[in-house]
């Protein structure tokens, strides 16, 4: 009867099979074709990845994509992960009232990001929005702006508010790596006259790497995987004038159009290999030289 056992992860086995497997050897077949979703695709080879990087205007469109993605993970590992882990370290230190700041923080991810985005896009309205009206309140009103509407600050606002989505998360698992280091290892560097900043530049940063550095693959497929959000706040187009465009978003106008032209499902799924690729890639080289820093230590 033992093999009974192996039939306990047929279904999660089945079920991943069906919406990841196939979904990827789908997008790296349809890629290779000419195909718009109905009629019968023509191969066309590897065209569709050399009109993506060659062709205007889908390689200005990628190129503008890409820099806002790596804009993103920049800002996001700044802000959000620098943020975080100020907070987890204060929690770490036992600080007064640190359970209220672990449920206060986590609160955001309770929320679906759709209504997060239509929250903020109330909050951020040049007309109505509580932003604004707070800062012609407080003498400041020649701050005020149109937040989503301004190519200078439309991302960059995104961008911040998906920081505050995500401090909750970054903070319990920075929090995470800091309870996991050994208490005797502290002390005997308290011995040694180890205090404040020296502490945690010689001591907690190095011991806290792995969960530094899971964060960070985290935060980097979150950036180039950015679209929820977007979408949500800014539509298909990455308004204004593709100033909040992202892989994702571009990736879903080229697939499926919403009125921005013929549907070029070849030409996404090339879109979507690439995205995989670069994603995967450096997913892979950060585990990579994290296991190998953890067999030299």
């Amino acid at each position: 009867m033992r093999w009974l056992i192996h039939l306990f992860p047929l279904p999660a086995l089945v079920i991943y099979t069906l919406f990841v497997v196939y979904p990827i050897f789908s997008a790296f077949l349809y890629s290779l074709y000419d195909w718009n979703g109905i009629k019968r695709g023509v191969f066309v080879g590897l065209q569709n990845f050399i009109t993506l990087f060659t062709v205007e205007p889908f390689n200005e469109m990628f190129w503008n994509a890409f820099r806002h993605n790596v804009f993103y993970f920049v800002v996001e590992m700044i802000v959000q992960n620098g943020i975080a882990f100020g907070l987890a370290f204060l929690i770490y230190r036992k600080i007064r009232g640190s359970g209220f700041l672990k449920i206060a923080y986590f609160m955001p991810r309770l929320l679906s990001v759709i209504v997060i985005g239509f929250l903020w896009k109330l909050i951020l309205n040049p007309n109505y929005g509580a932003l604004n009206s707070v800062l012609a309140k407080i003498g400041l009103g020649e701050w005020a702006r149109p937040w989503l509407g301004d190519p200078d600050t439309a991302l960059l606002a995104i961008i911040l508010i998906n920081c505050w989505f995500g401090i909750g998360f970054a903070m319990l698992i920075f929090l995470a790596g800091l309870q996991s280091i050994p208490e005797d290892l502290i002390e005997a560097a308290r011995l040694d006259g180890a205090t404040g900043l020296r502490m945690l530049w010689k001591m907690i940063l190095p011991l806290c790497m792995p969960a530094i550095t899971i964060m960070t693959i985290f935060t980097f497929i979150q950036a180039f995987e950015a679209f929820e959000l977007v979408y949500a706040m800014q539509g298909s187009m990455g308004e204004p004038f593709y100033s909040t465009d992202t892989l994702a978003v571009y990736f879903y106008r080229m697939a499926f159009s919403s009125g921005a032209g013929d549907v070029t499902l070849g030409l996404g799924s090339a879109l979507a290999v690439v995205l995989f690729f670069i994603v995967g890639s450096v997913s892979a080289l950060s585990l990579y030289l994290m296991r190998k820093r953890e067999v030299q230590h």
